[in-house]
Formats: structure tokens, sequence, C-alpha cells
């Protein structure tokens, strides 16, 4: 637990994701950290910024930019100074150069005179700048600054004002000349960063991708720095300078400002000094991170890259410029407790772990020291000596991503790191590779460096406020924060300091579940202090537990408490603190589960309970936890108090569940069997009994005793009423409870859990079982003195059969008695030579009771199908032993049984037993079969036998085989016969089949149409007649599934030529009459579906046209070739419906509705499109020249045209002067307006049909309409309306024209856009080309593209010795590598 406050009050319990936005994290996360905000640090930056007063006093220190803390709490602010604190937040000093000029000027006394002037006067009018970065020494001495303008400064504490040593920034003129190394003037240091322990040896790096080595040092007294570039190049031109600080403009300045590098410096860390000392130290290495590689650097010997870990180049794809940070952690030696008492162990020194993080995706390395021996070779002498040379090497540890970028990274320890996102703080773990903590944090409200260079435009905002890797530091466990206003401190809470939140709150049932939870290793979270071994962690943890439940129990049932607040509610009466009794007992309890000790629950907390007089919560909420199996044995007191809460409560199905799930051993046996037999729990009984008493016949004993007064009570009712069942109701369903019981324990099974028992106890419950329940007379239980004689008897004092308690089980329900005995067979207790009772003892004492008579005949048929079952089952045990005539009898007993409900049963135990046994009588036992419906049996035999005849009728006449598996069985069978036959059906099966019809119709007549035209042809007309007395319906489906177009058939057996061809004619011409009759809308697909040949096309005409199908009459004599007699019917049909509608509208009163005349419109409609097609069909291909056209389309139109005068001539002037939003008064006016706008639409669709065919000149527009109102004047029918008539059609063609004009336009515009588009967009793309990224190497096999070659001695040619591809990625390649991608 830190030492610092707490920054949450204990109190706060508030709940919420939500964070400050200052990045402070709310009462939510108080189980994960502990924050703390450095009140007097953030008092005296934070105030001291915004104060006028000391910015007129000068003592303003300016706003925080950057913060470091390891050992001392050191600001930077962008006023370039640098406040140092302790961690009790005492001001140590500030240091500040106020001079810089001046200190620079003598840095460089060695250059000439007119340089030092120079220098001077130009630096002293330039301020530090901001400061960008912060490092303290590793012995807290000394602080070294990077600031915004290029400068770095190094502090000694001792005297703060004056710095130890400016490195000032230089120019690229200087640089250029060889005089000098350093960042150049205006570039901002990122980084920076004390080498091992040296005061004067530093590291940088800047924004422009440079990185320096600066050893500070002197000789002779005179300051002799030597700085030296570890990474990135300087620019090409144009110098660089700070954007904050307003520089002078001079002809040397170039108007575009500096130029900026092409490298790039994410982060930088030298390897700080651990606990002990490692290998690696030695080397003082240097970490650089760029946008695509980490790189360490080492500086001793001398200065060498030893290592590069490159990026992934899926990373590197994801952002064209991702953020990037890393973090080492030097060796330790860690050291671990295992006990109390005993002095910690000391383990090997840790590896230096170095974690770097490209966007959202973190690495962790393993950097360690490599020897091998290597041969030296002296220059002097030339001899080669073996000397022992290390290197630096590193182990891939762990790759993680984060939902989002990553902006900070810091080690909290050597196992846990720190990861900072936008909206998320989070805690990864290495051992674990996965993240154990994770809370809501803004982690934009830290402070950045680079905020203030948003001002001027030199960097993006959404950069420069992620830029916050200065703002967090971690030591020793610590997590330092500077945010926007405040600076805080947070501590990652341990295991202890989790459960202590709790324990300060008062909270003592969560701090017992928290901490059970981390001793079942089922915590969220770090397990920070814990041992790692799992058995030292238990008794650490379970050492707690029982601490916190003491604790809990003596706070609870305190005197203070009693008396304290938690009891007053607002209106003084008091609060009911049920609940926190309750939950105590709860808490503790699993508690106690988890560490396998139940003394503190039974022993001190239940006398506390009971103390109290509370012991009923204690018992209620411990029911819970027998219930549901967690705890078994509670100790016989407690137990004995609550059976007895429960029966005082009258809830005896409680009782009887607790006596279930608890152990036996725990129950007060006499309390328990009394209660039992009070209320009748009988299940609960039998436990008792078993599993108390070890005895397995009592319950036995006590369901007989059900059992017989079941039968008592039967014997004295004659008629049952609800009354009397409903008082047996329970007794009989608690003597069923016999036959399950006796299938478990004659099992080896506890009843009714099933679980199985110790060997010896089951064998010792069988054999005792077995032996009470097969003796030949009546038994006393429990044997000795005190037993009774156990009587079956209904009467009392009646005599005793023998095997009473068998056939007393088989009276009541021998089905359920011989399947628990199947249960009992497989036991391989029966398997020994000498049990007290084997199968074969068992059957024979079955066939005797069958015998005696006294069982019904559904009783011995059970016992039959029993033994016929078990005899094939254990032939070893009984086959041998049972005479055949004894399995004879049974065969035919089972045969023999008229009762229709077992037939299944018995037949399926025939089949068992005639796999064992051949009865000699086939022919006898085949006619009992038949006669008990066991065409299972037969059909083997049969087919074996080859018996076609009797085996068509085993299908035919067995009652329990489904429909569609007896066609399928039938066809199989056909075609199995008829193999065996030379390809002919037998005749036997033929007469068979003949006489079968009526059913085999009855059953499915579309199945029996399949069957009979594969294999009996010639029945067709026989079954046609079979209908007889039965509806049409049923010989259309016939024939329908014959002629018919060929559906999804439902059964396996397929027709194979389809339509069928064997039908006869008058079969043919039904088929017609019947489809005119029951479907005549699909007559027209039927008749292009059947073969010319099939039909009789005359009397298919005349059956439509009597049937009134004029639709298929007209295309039928199409069909024929005569396509104007098939116009000429349409005239004739469409005035003969006009005339029907007309009369339908005369002889109407004013009730008529439309649905009167819609089937005469239909078949008008029908007519007219059937008209349409043939007259489509004779205007286009080689049919346009038979007939002439211009005739076909005049009688068509002509014949509707009619209609519509015909039917204009009757109709109301209010459905004349209608159109489409008119609203009818009349139901009559409303039908006529629907009769004519239907057949003026079926006018203009016949017009619309003439316009689309008409490409020749073979039919005149002008001619044909002349002759249209020709026929219209001369025509019978005359009215007034008729021209009327016509201009509508035609003012409808005009329009038809005139919107098919319009649409045509439109697409015309569209297509014509469309291609001007593409056209445009081909021309652009070919005048810009295609161009590979890089023209170097193919990207496939990642040889050179091309080969350059001299062609002529000064001149130089390029030589493509292969074809290549230009994809319009960029990606370039070799032609024939391409043919590898596909």
């Amino acid at each position: 637990m830190s030492s610092i406050s707490n920054f949450h009050t204990p109190s706060s319990a508030g709940l919420s994701d939500t964070v400050h936005s200052n990045g402070q994290p709310k009462a939510s996360d108080r189980d994960v950290f502990k924050w703390t905000e450095l009140r007097n640090i953030s008092h005296y930056i934070y105030s001291a910024y915004a104060s006028k007063a000391s910015s007129v006093l000068g003592t303003a220190l300016g706003s925080p930019t950057v913060l470091a803390a390891n050992g001392l709490i050191c600001v930077g602010t962008d006023d370039g100074k640098i406040s140092v604190y302790d961690f009790r937040q005492t001001l140590k000093c500030i240091c500040h150069n106020p001079n810089p000029g001046l200190s620079f000027s003598f840095l460089y006394y060695s250059h000439t005179l007119t340089l030092l002037r120079s220098h001077f006067y130009t630096s002293t009018a330039q301020p530090v700048g901001a400061v960008t970065a912060l490092a303290l020494s590793h012995d807290h001495t000394y602080v070294a600054s990077g600031h915004s303008s290029g400068y770095i400064q190094l502090f000694d504490l001792k005297t703060p004002r004056t710095p130890a040593r400016i490195v000032a920034p230089t120019t690229l003129a200087i640089v250029a000349s060889g005089r000098k190394e350093g960042h150049i003037q205006g570039s901002r240091i990122i980084n920076i960063g004390f080498v091992a322990g040296r005061h004067t040896a530093l590291v940088s790096a800047d924004d422009h991708g440079l990185a320096f080595y600066h050893s500070l040092g002197k000789v002779l007294f005179v300051e002799a720095p030597d700085i030296l570039r570890i990474l990135g190049k300087y620019p090409l031109d144009g110098p660089l300078v700070d954007p904050l600080i307003p520089q002078p403009e001079s002809p040397s300045t170039p108007v575009g400002g500096r130029k900026r590098s092409r490298y790039t410096i994410l982060a930088m860390m030298p390897l700080p000094l651990g606990t002990t000392s490692h290998p690696t130290d030695t080397y003082q290495a240097v970490a650089l991170l760029t946008p695509h590689k980490l790189v360490v650097v080492g500086l001793k010997p001398t200065p060498k890259t030893w290592f590069k870990f490159a990026r992934d180049n899926t990373e590197s794809r994801t952002r064209a410029k991702s953020r990037g940070t890393l973090c080492w952690f030097p060796s330790i030696l860690p050291t671990t407790s295992k006990d109390e008492g005993v002095p910690p162990t000391v383990e090997e020194p840790t590896t230096p772990l170095l974690a770097c993080s490209w966007g959202p995706t973190m690495h962790i390395l393993r950097v360690f020291e490599s020897r091998s021996r290597q041969l030296v070779r002296n220059p002097k002498t030339g001899k080669s000596v073996e000397h022992e040379v290390g290197s630096i090497a590193y182990l891939n540890a762990g790759k993680w991503t984060a939902d989002e970028d990553i902006l900070a990274l810091q080690w909290l320890n050597v196992n846990q790191a720190i990861i900072v996102t936008v909206s998320a703080l989070q805690v990864y773990d290495l051992n674990g590779s996965k993240l154990i903590e994770k809370i809501s944090f803004d982690g934009l409200s830290l402070m950045s460096p680079s905020l203030r260079l948003t001002v001027s435009g030199a960097t993006s905002y959404s950069e420069s406020v992620g830029d916050i890797a200065h703002s967090i530091r971690v030591y020793k466990g610590k997590i330092f924060i500077l945010g926007r206003e405040r600076i805080q401190v947070g501590t990652l809470l341990t295991w202890a300091d989790k459960i202590l939140s709790f324990v300060q709150e008062g909270d003592f049932l969560s701090a017992i579940d928290l901490t059970r939870s981390y001793y079942l290793g089922e915590a969220l979270g770090n397990t920070n202090g814990l041992p790692d071994d799992p058995r030292s962690r238990k008794e650490v943890i379970g050492k707690k537990i029982r601490e916190l439940m003491v604790a809990s129990a003596n706070y609870a049932f305190s005197e203070d408490r009693m008396t304290d607040g938690t009891h007053d509610g607002p209106n003084g009466r008091g609060v009911d603190r049920t609940s926190l009794f309750e939950g105590l007992v709860s808490a503790c309890a699993r508690a106690c589960v988890a560490l396998d000790d139940f003394d503190f629950l039974f022993e001190d907390l239940f006398q506390l309970y009971d103390d109290h007089a509370i012991s009923q919560i204690f018992l209620t909420q411990l029911e819970t936890f027998v219930l549901s199996n967690e705890i078994h044995y509670v100790p016989p007191r407690i137990t004995q108090r609550l059976v007895a809460m429960h029966d005082e409560n009258s809830r005896p199905d409680l009782v009887e569940r607790i006596i279930w799930h608890i152990d036996a051993e725990c129950l007060d046996i006499n309390q328990a069997v009394q209660i039992c037999q009070t209320h009748h729990l009988y299940d609960a009984l039998i436990y008792v009994y078993t599993r108390a008493l070890r005895d397995y016949v009592a319950p036995v004993v006590e369901l007989l005793g059900l059992i017989r007064k079941v039968h008592q009570y039967r014997r004295r009712i004659a008629e049952y009423t609800d009354s009397s069942m409903s008082k047996m109701e329970s007794v009989i369903l608690n003597a069923y409870k016999i036959y399950p019981y006796l299938a478990n324990i004659l099992s080896g099974l506890i009843y009714p859990s099933e679980q199985p028992l110790e060997e010896e106890e089951a064998l010792q419950a069988k054999k005792d079982v077995y032996t009470f329940l097969f003796f030949g007379r009546s038994s006393v239980w429990p044997p000795g003195d005190g037993g009774n004689l156990v009587l079956t008897a209904d009467e009392e004092g009646g005599l005793e059969p023998t095997y009473p308690y068998v056939q007393q089980l088989l009276r009541y329900d021998a089905e359920s008695f011989l399947h628990s005995l199947d249960i009992a067979f497989e036991d391989a207790y029966l398997n020994e030579k000498s049990p007290a009772v084997d199968r074969l003892v068992i059957v024979r004492i079955l066939m005797d009771i069958v015998a005696t008579g006294n069982l019904s005949q559904t009783d011995e048929t059970f016992i039959h199908i029993f033994i016929a079952r078990n005899v094939p089952k254990y032939p070893q045990f009984l086959q041998e032993a049972i005479a055949f005539s004894t399995l004879h009898n049974i065969l035919v007993s089972l045969a023999e049984d008229p009762d229709p409900e077992t037939r299944e049963d018995r037949q399926l135990a025939a089949e068992y037993l005639l796999s064992a046994y051949n009865p000699h009588n086939v022919p006898h036992i085949a006619e009992l079969f038949r006669k008990a419906g066991f065409f299972r049996i037969l059909r083997g035999w049969y087919r074996q036998d080859k018996q076609w005849g009797p085996l068509l009728l085993t299908f035919l006449q067995d009652p329990a085989l489904p429909s569609f598996e007896m066609f399928q069985n039938l066809d199989e069978l056909m075609d199995t016969s008829t193999r065996s036959c030379h390809d002919a059906p037998p005749q036997e099966l033929v007469s068979i089949i003949q006489d079968a019809l009526p059913s085999l119709m009855q059953k499915s007549p579309s199945n029996t149409a399949l069957l009979i035209d594969k294999h009996f042809p010639s029945l067709h007309d026989q079954a046609i007649d079979s209908f007889a007395g039965r509806s049409d319906e049923d010989r259309f489906m016939y024939l329908h599934c014959l002629l018919g177009p060929p559906e999804e058939e439902e059964f396996t057996h397929t027709h194979t030529t389809h339509p069928s061809h064997n039908l006869s004619l008058p079969l043919r011409q039904l088929y017609i009459t019947l489809q005119c009759r029951f479907c005549p809308e699909n007559v027209i697909p039927i008749m292009k579906y059947l073969p010319p040949d099939i039909l009789d096309w005359d009397h298919a005409i005349s059956t439509c046209e009597a049937s009134k199908v004029f639709d298929a009459a007209i295309w039928a004599l199409n069909r024929q070739g005569k396509p104007l007699e098939a116009l000429a019917k349409a005239n004739t049909f469409d005035q003969s419906l006009a005339l029907e509608l007309v009369d339908s509208f005369q002889v109407a009163s004013s009730q008529i509705s439309s649905v009167d005349v819609n089937p005469i419109l239909r078949k008008l409609e029908s007519i007219g499109h059937t008209g349409i097609s043939i007259c489509i069909e004779r205007s286009q291909g080689p049919s346009a020249t038979d007939v002439p056209l211009e005739d076909i389309w005049f009688k068509l139109l002509n014949s509707q045209i009619n209609c519509v005068q015909t039917l204009t001539g009757c109709s109301s002037p209010e459905a004349l002067a209608a159109d489409i939003h008119t609203s009818f008064d009349n139901p009559l006016a409303q039908s006529e307006w629907n009769a004519l706008s239907t057949l003026r639409t079926l006018v203009q669709e016949t017009f619309s049909a003439l316009v689309s065919v008409t490409t020749t000149r073979a039919v005149s527009f002008p001619r044909l309409f002349n002759r249209l109102v020709n026929a219209a004047t001369h025509s019978q029918v005359t009215t007034g309306t008729q021209y009327t008539e016509f201009r509508s059609i035609l003012t409808g063609m005009l329009e038809s024209y005139r919107s098919d004009g319009d649409m045509l336009i439109i697409t015309k515009h569209l297509l014509d856009r469309d291609l001007f588009e593409t056209l445009e967009e081909a021309t652009r793309e070919r005048v810009r080309g295609w161009a590979p990224s890089k023209i170097t190497d193919c990207s496939i096999c990642r040889k050179p593209l091309f080969t350059r070659t001299k062609i002529q001695p000064d001149i130089g040619g390029v030589f493509v010795d292969q074809k290549i591809v230009v994809s319009r990625t960029g990606s370039i390649y070799h032609s024939q590598c391409s043919l590898t991608l596909a």
C-alpha cells in the first residue's frame, strides 16, 4: 500500500466508466489504481504560471511541458526552467540559466576571437526555449534538459543557477566545415538521457532524426566536449530555427523556412542501471526507434550497432505515419518470501527488457550478452590468438496489439508494463502474455511538449496532442502523471490493497468473496504481492480468508456495531440487517468450500447465530449449499436442526430434498425415518435405509407393503370413481418406485442418484435383494427376533403363493418389473459361477409362475417376450439349458396372443428367439405368424425362398407398413421377380396385383399408376374401372400422373418413359376431358407437353369447346395449322361471351356485384391473349408467308372491337362517362365500367403487339384501320358511340407511340452519357499512364528487371531481356513470374 494518502475518499462507492477531463480516473477504477494528487507541486506549478504578479516579478515558472521522476520529481516548463521536488513535495531548487549566451561564449573559447564575439552576441539574444526533454541522473544529482531551440543543458543540483555544461546548437556551415557536430539551430530535442552512471555522458535526439552522444568531460580543467553522431543525416541546406522564437529576416534565411530531414526518430532511451550489474551494462546500449525499425547501438568499447529489429510489413502498411514509444527495464535481483520467519530467497538477476511500439502493436525483447571465441590476428607479429568476444543479442519475448495507438509505454515492474492509449490505461503482464488491467483514461489530457508548435502551424494538432510520452513516468511501482491541471501519482493496487479497501469501507463480505476468488485463481486483474508457487500462494491467501471470516463474524455480532449508526434509520426505528447476516453465512460458506475446511462455519459461526437466536437464518442459507451439492457433510446436530425446522414449518418436500443431498452419516436416523414414514417420503426413506443403515431389503419390504395396500383396495372397490382413485393416487405412485429402485440396486447403483456403489457394498446389496426377492416363500425382515413376516395375500390370513414377492411385482406391473430385470441381466454379477441367483434360475422361476395360471394373458405374454429376448442375448447361460419344446411353446404363445397393442413387441421378441431357435414345423408357424401379423418375419422367410407371391401378400396385408414404404418395396419386388423370371413378371404376381387394385387405389392413385405402368401396363383399363363408385378426381389424378408433366416424386421408384404411351385412346381422351373439368387453366400447357401423336385433336377441340375452355380450342386449331379457322372460332366465342355478358347486365338488379361477371371477363381475356399469341407466331419466322398477316390481325381486332361495341350499346351513361377516378354509387354501373375497361385494355394490348412485331410492309396500318371502321359501320351492332370508341382506340395507340418514343430518347441519352464518360476516363488514364513505384527488382522473384549493357564503347544503353508487367497498384514484375500468381 502506498504511503501517500488516497486520492479518493474511502466512502466513495459510485461506479462509472467515464474519465475526468484531466485524465483523473473516476471512482470506478479505485479497485485497480490508487490515485493521489501532488497538491503542493500542482499548486506551485499550475498557479504560478497563471499569476500575473509572478510574471511581473519574474518568478513565473511557465507552463509545464515534461516530467522526470526517478528519485526526485523534475518538471520542465516552456520558459526553460526546471523545478525539482523531493517525494515530500518540497521544492529543492529551480534550474535556470538566465544568460545562456555568456556560458555559450566560454564554451567555445578555443575558436577565433571573431567567431567568439559573433556567437556571443548572437546567442545572448536567444533564450534556450521550452524544455522538451528531461532526464535525471542515476544518483539523482544531475539534471539534463533538452530545449526547443536545440540547446542541451546539464545542471548540478548543488549549483542549480548555473549549468554545469551547455551544448549549444550549431549551424550547417559549421558542420560542413568539419569543425563541430551537433544539433542544428531550431531543432527540438525530443529525447535525452544519461549514459549508465556517468554525469557528463548524454545521448539526445531531435525532431529531425539526428541522434548524438555527448561526452562533456574536461581536459586540464578545460571543457573538451566530444560529440558523436549515432543516427541520422544532416539536411542538405537551409538553417533550422525554433518556430516559437521570432527570427529576424536576413538574406541568408530562405523564404521557405527550414527543410525537413527525411529521417525520423520516434523515441530514444539509453539502458539505465539496475539494482544489480549485468553484462549488458558494459556496452552502454542505447535504443533508437524509427518508423521502420528499432536500432540498438552500443557506445563501449567502441560505438557500434549491435542489432536491428524491423517492423512488420503488415504493421507499416496500416498507417503512413504512426506513433512509436520505447522503454527499458534494467536487470534487477528479484526476491521472493516463501513464508513468514523464513529469509527471502535471492534468485538470479533478470535479463534487461526492451519494450517498443509502433502504432497499436507492442513488441517486447529480452536483451542479453552472447559470448563466443574468435581468432584475432596480431598485426605486428602476424599470429592469431583466440579471444573470447562478447556481443549484444535479443530474444523476442512477446507481441501484443491494442485497440488504439499506444501513446506512452512504461515498465511497472519486471513482469508488467503500463500502456497509455487515447481512451484507456492498461497493464500488460509479460508472464501471462495478456492484458490484466484496463481502466478508462483520457490519454490526450496529459501534457504535450510540442502542443505550442500548433500555434505557428509547425505541426498539426492531431499529431501534437498525442505526444505525451514525457508526461508519464514510473519509479518503484509509482506512476507519475503530468496533466494539464495537476500532477498525480498512482499505485497499482495489489490483492491485499483491494481487500483492505473493502475492509476499510466495512464491506467484509465483499472482502471475503474477493479473497476466495484469489484462492481459486478466478480473480480478475493482477496478482501482485502473491507468491508464484501455487502451494505457497494458497497458504498465504487461506490464512487471510480465515482472518477475514473471524473479523467479519466479530464485527457483525459485536456490541458496538449492534448500537452504532448502521441500525438507525431516518425515523429512528432502526434498519433491518437480515441481509447482512444472510450474506455473512453465504460468504463464509463459499470460503469454507474453497478451503475445504468447515470448522469455523459449523463451530464458531453457527454458535454465534444460535446464541443470538437467529439460527434459522444460518440454516436457511446453509440449505442452499447442501442442495447445490457444494457441502455434503454437515454435523448431525446442525442437520437435526435443519430437518426439524422444515418439519415444524410443515414442508416435508424440503425435508426430502435435504435428506437426498446430504451425507447419510450426518442424519439423525430415528428422526429421518419417523418423518419420512409420517409424510410418505419414500425416496428419502430409501436413501436413509440404504446409505445410513446399509439395508437394501427394507425399501423392498416398505414398497411391497404399498403394493399390497393397492391390491387390497382394488379388491374392496368394484367400481372406481374419481374420489376413490384420487385417494390412492399417491400410494400407487409411491409403489411404482420399487421398479427403478430394483433396477438401480441390482445394477450396483445408488437410488435415486444412480451413482455407483463401492464394489463390496454393491455385491452384498445384490445378494441380499436377489435372495429375498426370489425366495420361494414368505420371509421375515429384518432377520432375527424383532422381524416381521412380509405377506402379500390380499386378505389377512390368506394363502401365500410360491415366490410371493415376484408374483406380487408381476401382478402390479409385469412390464415394469421385467424391464428392471432386463437391466439387471446386463450386470456382470450374474456371470459368476456361484451367485445367490443366476439368470437361468430367474427364467425358470418365471416359467413356473406362468405355469401356475395366476397371471393374466398380458402378463404371461410379457414374460414370454422377456425370455425370448434374453435367450439369444445370453446363449452361454440360457440357450443350452432351456429345452427346445419350451422355446417352441413360447414362440407359439407369442403368435397366438390376439392383443394388437403388443403385436410389435411380440414380433420383435419372436425375431430374437428365431435367431437362436429354428422351429421344426415351418408351414404351421408361418400360418400362425400370418394370423398374428408378423409380416416382417414372413418377408424374410419368403424373400430367402424366392416365394414372390406370398412375399407380395405380406406387403399388401401389413397394416403397419406406411404407404410410401409399401410402394417402394413393391417396385423392388417386381424388379427382382422380373429379373429372375426372364424379364417378365410372374403371372401369380399379376393376379395378386389385379385383385389388390381397389386397395392400392385407395392408398395412393398416383403411385399405383406409376407401379402399374412400369410393370403391368395392360391393367390400366381395369385400374380405371376399379374407381367405380368413387369420384372422377381420383381418375384424373391417376391419368395426370402418367400423362401430365413430371413432378417431384414422393417415392423412390421412378417412371422410365413420360408421358406414358401405354394408355389406350379412350383413356387419353378421358384425360383431356377431366383436365378441362378440374384444371381448365392448364389445358394448353398439357397440350404443349404431350406429343402430337398421343392426342386425338378433333376430340380434344370438341371437348374444350363443350367445356367452354375456349382458349384451348383456339390454340389446338392453330396447332393443326388452321390459324384463320382458329381466329374465326375466337370471333364466335367472343360474340357468345359478349352476349352472355350483356344478358347478365340486363337481367341483373341494382344489387349486382362485379364478381358475377369476372369469370366471363377472364374467358374473354384468355381468348384475346391466345389470339395475340397466334398472330405473333404467324407474323414471325417462316410462317409469316403462309397466311395473309393483315387478315389475321383484322379478324382478331374486329372481333375484340365488336365485343366492346356490343357492351357499349347496353351500358349506362354513368359507366360510359366514367374514368379511373370516378366514384360509383351504383354497383351495376361500376361492374359495367370494369367490363368496358377490361375489353378496351385488351384491344390496346393487341395493337401494341401488332406494333411490336410488324417489321415489314405486309400490314398497312391505314388500310387496316380503314377496314376496321368500315366493318364496324356495316356491322349489325349499331350504336351512336362507335366512332367514339375508335377515337379512344386511336388516341391510346398514339399515346403508346409517344411513350415508346420518349423511352427510346431517354435510353439514347443515357447510353451516350455513359459512353462519353467511359471514353473520357479511358483517355485520361492512357495519357497519365501507369508507373511502378520503384524500377529495381521484380516484386515476385526479386531479380533485376533490367540488364544494362554497353552497346557502344562510349554510349550506355539499357537492354530489357524479357517482358515486364506493370500493375495499377504500382508493383512491377516479369511477365513469366505473373504466371505464378494464378
